[in-house]
């Protein structure tokens, strides 16, 4: 018996990037980072002249995972990757997590999935998994029900409002369900 994996993205569910940049959303904080990715988008550029990221994060958050945690097996699955323990990680409060690594990123999946749908899978293994992200649709649901032995949820996060109270109770049901720790 496996507990399920809960990978987590960072741009969308835990920094809702797309919410209006004057509008921060009610019980975020602000922060200014430069992520090893983020300068690496501006080469050529000395350090210092590079503009940080705005980076909006929900400090009640860091809470709410640990408390899924006690079902889950909490994996970041994002392009911040080792970044997400440096930046993300601290602010939240959660402990360093073990990261996705991704042998290529942002090029076309399979069958029209979003990219890192086929790297899941296979991280996976047929152990169950839940995976917020603000970028999964059908085509993504349909390729893991077909090529994961083990049972999933791809939760759909509002890039312009990150992980809700709705969000974190789907998670936890995922979680208590039967079928969760089944591998």
């Amino acid at each position: 018996m496996h507990r399920p994996l809960l990978y987590l993205d960072v741009d969308g569910p835990l920094n809702p990037f797309a919410a209006k940049p004057e509008r921060r959303p009610e019980g975020y904080t602000t922060h200014r980072m430069k992520p090893e990715g983020w300068i690496a988008q501006h080469p050529g550029t000395p350090l210092a002249h590079v503009k940080p990221l705005r980076v909006w994060l929900n400090p009640d958050h860091g809470p709410r995972l640990l408390q899924l945690g006690d079902t889950y097996d909490l994996v970041w699955a994002t392009t911040w990757g080792t970044d997400a323990n440096t930046f993300i990680a601290p602010v939240l409060g959660l402990p360093e997590l073990p990261v996705v690594e991704w042998p290529t990123m942002h090029d076309a999946g399979p069958r029209g999935t979003f990219w890192k749908t086929r790297h899941l899978v296979a991280h996976a293994a047929g152990r169950p998994f839940a995976w917020v992200d603000d970028d999964l649709g059908q085509t993504d649901r349909a390729y893991v029900s077909a090529y994961h032995d083990g049972f999933a949820l791809l939760h759909h996060v509002d890039a312009r409002r990150g992980l809700l109270e709705a969000d974190f109770a789907a998670l936890d049901a995922f979680a208590r369900s039967p079928h969760s720790s089944e591998a």
